[in-house]
């Protein structure tokens, strides 16, 4: 079966389910700062979105610990 082609309804309608169920966050950082987590997150294969994802999660989780103790 031959690949599909990324066609301009498909771009519509990805842009349509990521705007319905997505939330867009920009962040800054230190110039080579994005380098090392890109490095990072491909050493353990993720995505360097779910592993900043990860990592907020982990880190939130921590921290309501930390507030219940």
């Amino acid at each position: 079966m031959p690949p599909q082609k990324y066609t301009d309804a498909r771009k519509e309608g990805n842009r349509k389910w990521d705007t319905a169920n997505l939330d867009r966050v920009s962040i800054a950082m230190p110039k080579g700062k994005k380098d090392d987590i890109k490095a990072a997150a491909s050493a353990v294969g993720e995505s360097m979105n779910q592993y900043i994802i990860n990592a907020v999660e982990q880190r939130m989780e921590r921290d309501n610990e930390k507030a219940g103790e």
